[in-house]
């Protein structure tokens, strides 16, 4: 096709709206439901100009981007109505399209009124590949749009130099990390370290985040554990006419196995729950007063709308100061409890992990952190924490285990390792664990004696500790040069080989000039025999236990005890993964 032809077709395009909207589901990700679709156009089938890149490339070398987008916009909205599609609609616009011609103040508005629709639902995306932030256009794009009632999102977060500068001038409601960071991010360390930081600054400032181009299982789920709550790609769904509108069954799974998890552990925000008096939106502030009354030891009553959803908490010093004063009490106790709502409360769901709430408060700003900890179930109202009651049993907890841990690296020992399996295997995790021995340590501990043999075992732990990540995973020590790793990422092969790299490096600096030339160290066996022990190496045995098939801890520290004898058969630095029944294996890895 002539550059006449596209010229022509576009022009016919315009004049008689031959766009065909598509939409892709916009996933929460700790509960699989639909948050939101994003808008996405494509031309006449079969021609040139059917792609996205094409359309809007031509259009913007015809100057006549502006009035494809307004085309799009209508056509997206008008078919979004019709479908009735769950969740909110996100509207890909240029900023510059407020200095248009054809752009003519509150028609966006009006479409919506037309089409029943409320602005609140309209997410108004702006790009950052688009250069709009010249002359300042960008700012008043946000105003614009926020005055009218639209949320706004700064889409491919991380594309251009500018975004966190964008992101700190605009301050939008959403922001969508864009498919670079996701690409491989379960293999990248450096680009989780980017998410990571992208979501500590999206906690404090209150935005909600969005991945985008998620493409792979693996993305999904390094995400989820990373915390990211919203996501989009073609593994959830690919952009059509007609979307999926139900809940994503692979995210509602894993949402189930995680609250199994959670409510097994027993160790939940639950534990800190108390019934509590609750208000409702319309209770008058004498109520509110009489329930304080009544229950001296509250400090703060939630207050409920009509779902039965918390949305804040009056305070017992602010109603008082209220009361307090000339004619306060006349003046404002028939007034609604809404008046003085404090809206900054941590509102959580009963099967959170106490960990995790204890991080939720760290991460509040000084002056915002209160007392109260709200807890629901399925958004309704349960009852209530406090801050000084999850501060106890978190220390309770940690004594708990400073009991269970190995004295010489502090590390978990046999009883937090054996929970930790079981609440995997009733999870029906995929996880593979790890078991690591010292070769012809006992040698080396008689030759140097028992300190600097614990200074090889606090070696280890200190290797492993460093190397292995976080996210997910698990790491025991059994005792003596015992260890054990319960991996749940899947690049625990690099994990383990980078370990076993490290300490071959860095156990030759525990001997001499004279038994690093000899390679080793003579000994005497209990007949009195000298026999030759070569550098201290490292076994690893490694099994991906079958959740359906082990049914018990027990099994599983067979399993790990058998590849880790294999790998010790093997001499010298040795990675082994133990063939198991129903699961693909991969070859025996040597170092």
């Amino acid at each position: 096709m002539s550059t006449n032809e596209q010229r022509v077709l576009l022009d016919k395009i315009l004049k008689e709206g031959l766009i065909t909207p598509l939409f892709q589901p916009i996933y929460d990700l700790s509960s699989g439901a639909i948050y939101g679709n994003e808008a996405l156009s494509r031309g006449p089938a079969n021609t040139e100009l059917f792609t996205p890149d094409a359309l809007f490339t031509l259009a913007m070398q015809e100057q006549r981007l502006h009035e494809l987008e307004l085309l799009c916009r209508e056509r997206a909205l008008s078919r979004f109505a019709k479908l009735a599609l769950p969740g909110r609609l996100f509207l890909n616009v240029s900023a510059s399209l407020l200095s248009s011609p054809y752009h003519q103040k509150g028609m966006t508005l009006n479409i919506l009124n037309e089409l029943g629709l409320n602005q609140k639902d309209i997410i108004i995306e702006l790009s950052e590949q688009h250069p709009y932030d010249h002359n300042g256009l960008s700012r008043t794009s946000v105003e614009h749009y926020r005055e009218m009632g639209f949320p706004v999102a700064i889409d491919d977060l991380g594309v251009g130099y500018s975004g966190l500068r964008l992101w700190s001038e605009l301050q939008p409601d959403i922001v969508k990390i864009d498919k670079h960071f996701i690409h491989d991010v379960d293999k990248d360390e450096i680009k989780r370290e980017f998410v990571r930081s992208i979501i500590t600054i999206a906690q404090r400032l209150g935005c909600k985040l969005i991945a985008e181009g998620i493409e792979t299982q693996q993305e999904l789920d390094q995400l989820i554990e990373m915390g990211v709550s919203y996501g989009q790609g073609f593994f959830l769904a690919r952009p059509l006419e007609m979307p999926a509108t139900e809940a994503n069954t692979y995210l509602q799974k894993q949402a189930q196995r995680r609250a199994a998890f959670n409510l097994d552990h027993a160790e939940t925000v639950q534990t800190l729950s108390r019934t509590t008096p609750a208000v409702s939106v319309e209770s008058p502030l004498n109520f509110v007063s009489q329930c304080f009354i009544e229950h001296a030891n509250l400090f703060s009553i939630p207050v409920l709308n009509n779902n039965q959803e918390p949305i804040g908490v009056i305070r017992r010093y602010q109603l008082h100061e209220l009361f307090s004063t000339t004619y306060g009490r006349a003046l404002y106790e028939h007034k609604p409890a809404t008046i003085l709502l404090s809206e900054d409360v941590l509102i959580v769901e009963s099967t959170v992990s106490l960990s995790a709430v204890s991080e939720l408060v760290t991460n509040q700003e000084a002056d915002t952190l209160n007392n109260e900890i709200i807890i629901v179930r399925d958004k309704k109202f349960v009852g209530t924490g406090h801050l000084r009651d999850l501060l106890k049993r978190i220390t309770e907890l940690k004594i708990q285990n400073a009991t269970y841990s190995n004295p010489v690296t502090l590390l978990p020992g046999n009883v937090p390792i054996h929970k930790e399996v079981s609440l995997r295997l009733a999870a029906k995790e995929d996880f593979y664990v790890a078991y690591f021995d010292l070769n012809d340590f006992k040698p080396f501990n008689d030759y140097f004696g028992y300190s600097k043999g614990d200074a090889v075992i606090q070696l280890v732990g200190n290797i492993i500790k460093e190397v292995v990540s976080p996210d997910g995973n698990f790491i025991g020590h059994i005792g003596g040069d015992d260890f054990v790793v319960i991996f749940r990422a899947l690049d625990w092969e690099q994990q383990c080989r980078a370990i076993l790299s490290r300490f071959a490096q860095e156990v030759l600096s525990f001997y001499t000039e004279e038994t690093l030339k000899e390679g080793g160290v003579w000994t005497r066996n209990r007949q009195g025999d000298l026999l030759f022990h070569p550098i201290l190496s490292l076994a690893i045995g490694v099994v991906n236990p079958n959740p359906d098939e082990c049914d018990n801890h027990h099994l599983v520290a067979e399993l790990a005890a058998q590849a880790k004898k294999s790998a010790k058969q093997k001499g010298g630095n040795y990675l082994y993964l133990q063939p198991y029944q129903n699961t693909y294996i991969t070859p025996n890895i040597a170092m």
